[in-house]
């Protein structure tokens, strides 16, 4: 009976630690890509080393790549720009007194737009630029220069950006998500509650995150972006779609905004002002069903 009861007691625990959901932080500030030189396989490893002027969308980056037959490691420097493209330099024995002064001659978007320019000009050994221009290429395409000779050039990977706030959301069924990949790429999540309904289950979050990753930008220096998501899925944990609800926000100058809370704390009412681009409304987020309604 009492070995009954202990394997009873095991698979209880098991099934309900597998139902939990959790959100994980994790700041990315490197990456490991593999990929292509004229055909052949290589690996590439960057790091981020700092944002170009105020943009976080804009940074230098620093590692090296190999081709995976020699695993003998050419040294890289380079700057990763706000449409997704990637510029690696390699200058040979002089690799870090160059690299330091691409990045001193690098201050500004507007050189950063000239950044291939810049750089040939301290005669690079070897250039490798991946244009991101249509966002969702999967693979990256690109190019290798060395000397006159041109290689076509691959990243087997959607999205060359070096660094990233990821929050993992860990699921049941283990299952897990990063809301980096499907929400955006600001992070700033924190998990409040998750509950189940007749049409699948739903997981409520707060999120607080800069209104714009340039702070030399529009609403860079605000506040930043405040407010609720509700994320939806399916009985079987298999994400459907979010919906969004701000309780403050630079971009829709949203600051009128009178909160309360109900006895049992459970409920948390918004009374958001009119604005010039929202007209004055209500957000009620209910923590116990994890569920936020928006009304007049």
């Amino acid at each position: 009976m009492k070995k009954t009861f202990s394997v009873f007691f095991f698979f209880f625990l098991t099934f309900f630690l597998s139902q939990k959901v959790e959100l994980k932080k994790v700041t990315d500030s490197s990456q490991t890509i593999t990929g292509e030189i004229g055909g052949i396989p290589i690996t590439v490893e960057l790091s981020y080393t700092g944002i170009v002027d105020c943009d976080q969308y804009q940074h230098y980056v620093d590692g090296w790549y190999y081709y995976d037959k020699y695993k003998k490691k050419i040294p890289l420097t380079g700057i990763y720009d706000y449409y997704g493209n990637l510029s690696l330099y390699n200058f040979g024995t002089l690799q870090k007194q160059k690299a330091r002064l691409l990045k001193e001659l690098i201050t500004s978007l507007q050189k950063v737009e000239k950044t291939d320019e810049i750089a040939q000009k301290l005669l690079p050994k070897e250039s490798i630029i991946f244009d991101q221009s249509a966002l969702k290429n999967n693979p990256i395409p690109g190019h290798f220069y060395l000397g006159k000779k041109v290689q076509a050039a691959t990243l087997f990977t959607g999205n060359a950006m070096i660094y990233r706030l990821n929050n993992y959301l860990y699921l049941p069924n283990n299952k897990k998500i990063n809301t980096y990949d499907f929400i955006n790429k600001a992070g700033g999540n924190e998990l409040i509650s998750y509950a189940s309904g007749e049409n699948g289950n739903r997981v409520l979050l707060y999120f607080e995150q800069t209104s714009n990753f340039n702070a030399c930008g529009q609403c860079g220096a605000s506040e930043g972006e405040k407010g609720y998501r509700v994320l939806y899925f399916t009985k079987d944990w298999n994400y459907k779609n979010y919906e969004e609800f701000l309780i403050e926000s630079c971009w829709e100058n949203i600051y009128d905004v009178t909160k309360t809370k109900s006895k049992e704390k459970q409920t948390i009412t918004y009374k958001i002002g009119k604005s010039e681009g929202t007209p004055a409304h209500t957000i009620t987020v209910d923590i116990k069903n994890a569920s936020v309604v928006k009304s007049k």
